[in-house]
């Protein structure tokens, strides 16, 4: 029964026996699910058993990925965050204007990277306020307001991934598949 499970659980163990540098000796006995064959450690050193070296290169672009997906996670926690408590908290009521400091943050982390930001911002940028958005009455959303009076509202989201496609190309389109959704 615990051997169907092992084998089934084998992958992501390897990764987290090479992560903390535990003996892969032990991991050729699990992989053959402790048969009295496989229990002698020197057999397993001659006949092939796993070494840090011998690491596939699936294995090692896997470790690789992870790597760059926590680096990429580091980056845009602050802006992701600056954003939700700009938008979720109760710092702003609606149709307010953003401090001086959030809005530079704004401003130069996200409206900068939007795929629109010439558009958005047209005649001239005034300020970003927080409101609820016209269509979607439900959510709150952020706000260009131009120097002419009018205003246009823009989403965090896209300009998350826009900015992670202009400083991560290699690694852009699987980071925002499986961790922006």
């Amino acid at each position: 029964m615990a051997a169907p499970l092992l084998s089934r659980a084998f992958p992501l163990l390897r990764l987290r026996l090479y992560h903390h540098n535990l003996d892969f000796g032990t991991l050729n006995l699990l992989r053959r699910g402790f048969s009295a064959e496989s229990t002698d450690r020197t057999e397993d050193a001659t006949d092939g058993g796993l070494s840090k070296a011998s690491l596939s290169e699936k294995d090692s672009d896997c470790l690789r990925w992870k790597e760059k997906e926590a680096d990429i996670l580091r980056d845009i926690d602050p802006i992701t965050l600056l954003a939700k408590n700009i938008l979720h908290s109760t710092r702003y009521s609606n149709g307010e204007r953003l401090t001086t400091d959030d809005e530079s943050f704004v401003v130069e982390r996200l409206l900068a990277y939007h795929p629109n930001s010439e558009d958005k911002i047209g005649c001239g940028l005034d300020s970003i306020m927080v409101d609820r958005h016209p269509q979607y009455r439900h959510s709150r959303c952020l706000f260009v307001v131009r120097t002419d009076g009018g205003c246009t509202d823009f989403s965090y989201w896209k300009c998350l991934r826009a900015y992670i496609r202009k400083k991560y190309p290699n690694y852009a389109e699987r980071f925002i598949l499986e961790n922006l959704k």
